[in-house]
């Protein structure tokens, strides 16, 4: 007994030193470290390594072909082994304030920062981020200001045969209040699923900091899954742990834009909400911002704010759905209805541009009025960022 006691005490005695070094290791390398100046270091331990280098959004974007066609890839950096074995780089520059995500490429294996434990998921990709704080940038950060709650839901889809999960933000004071609240549905783009607005959109934090500086009016934000054939997020479902894949089926054929007033219902029915056009609006980004420009014209009743963020506009040619039919016929009803607000913005170097540009001219032959906004630099995450930012304090007569 004595013998099995000492055991004990040695094998404690030994997973304590090895968490100790574990505990150690771990802040050995500070990475990434934001300078004073707002330069930024990134350091590496790879001593076996030939070559190291980094890529990330902070960096001069380079063209990239695609079945879309030409698009900003994020650029790449080389890092240089110092007098202690550790790779380093330091940006040349100051980086302005903003949200970034980065990786490194060990003799060209793609890999997060170990010594950074903040990532994020975009489609298939994990990424470190880091912030460099002031100016915009300092609205997804998680300030001391009063907070609200996210919460997953799982609905009844009957038109997509389907148990669903969705993603719910509800604005400081929603539990203690008695009030009834605006909702806003806010879209993903092809890839995403219910949790890209939550985390790479940085949404509850920006509609905490705006609803704490009087900007914004306090509102329910629904962010849901469309993709017509999914449950849930990769890993979030009962089809289990699967590689995410960026195209699936029935991607913008029709089917969520039919299915699209179950979500409505659901969030009406377990939610105080404003159950009136007035008390509504869409908005999504790329395949979102399509979702949002066809479900409101298909149901001019339902929303009086529609925002399409860098918006894919057109169906495939091939696409013979009724939802995308007669497509200024219902701009005509959807417009007669007088929504109070129709937003349209775009960065100047996005790939959808063009069907963007085309989009505005069609509206304008009709009189169908918009606000348009128009940025810097290309489809990116940093933009609808932005465009979340500008879209929310003009909404529900704040």
């Amino acid at each position: 007994m004595k013998k099995l006691t000492l055991f004990f005490v040695f094998a404690i005695a030994c997973l304590s030193i090895h968490a100790q070094q574990a505990l150690w290791g771990a802040g050995e390398i500070v990475s990434p470290q934001i300078n004073s100046d707002n330069t930024v270091t990134f350091r590496l331990n790879a001593p076996q390594a030939v070559k190291v280098e980094v890529t990330g959004d902070f960096l001069s974007p380079q063209k990239q072909q695609t079945s879309f066609g030409l698009v900003d890839a994020p650029g790449t950096a080389e890092l240089k082994k110092n007098d202690k074995g550790i790779w380093e780089f330091t940006t040349p520059q100051s980086l302005a304030p903003e949200l970034y995500s980065y990786s490194f490429l060990i003799d060209g294996c793609k890999v997060t920062d170990p010594s950074n434990v903040y990532m994020i998921r975009d489609v298939a990709s994990v990424t470190s981020v880091f912030i460099i704080g002031g100016g915009r940038a300092d609205l997804c950060k998680v300030n001391a200001v009063p907070h609200g709650s996210v919460t997953r839901r799982w609905y009844q889809s009957p038109s997509l045969g389907l148990t669903r999960r969705i993603t719910i933000y509800t604005p400081p004071g929603y539990e203690e209040s008695k009030a009834n609240y605006p909702v806003l549905y806010l879209l993903h783009g092809m890839g995403g699923d219910e949790e890209a607005w939550i985390a790479l959109g940085r949404t509850a934090q920006i509609l905490d900091n705006l609803i704490a500086t009087g900007k914004v009016k306090p509102m329910i934000v629904v962010m849901p899954n469309g993709n017509a054939v999914q449950e849930a997020a990769p890993g979030e479902s009962s089809l289990g742990f699967y590689k995410p894949t960026f195209q699936l089926p029935k991607t913008m054929e029709g089917s969520y834009e039919k299915a699209f007033p179950e979500i409505v219902s659901f969030i009406d029915l377990n939610y105080r909400t404003v159950k009136a056009k007035s008390g509504r609006a869409i908005a999504g980004l790329s395949m979102g911002g399509f979702h949002s420009l066809h479900i409101s014209k298909e149901y001019p009743d339902m929303f009086d704010y529609v925002g399409l963020f860098s918006a894919a506009i057109l169906p495939d040619k091939e696409n013979s759905s009724p939802v995308y039919m007669d497509m200024d016929k219902k701009l005509q009803v959807q417009f007669d209805k007088h929504p109070k607000l129709y937003w349209i913005a775009i960065g100047k170097a996005d790939f959808l541009y063009k069907a963007n540009a085309d989009y505005r001219k069609r509206l304008d032959e009709h009189k169908f009025p918009y606000k348009y906004f128009e940025t810097e630099e290309g489809h990116i995450w940093k933009n609808w960022r932005i465009y979340l930012s500008e879209f929310a304090p003009q909404l529900f007569d704040k």
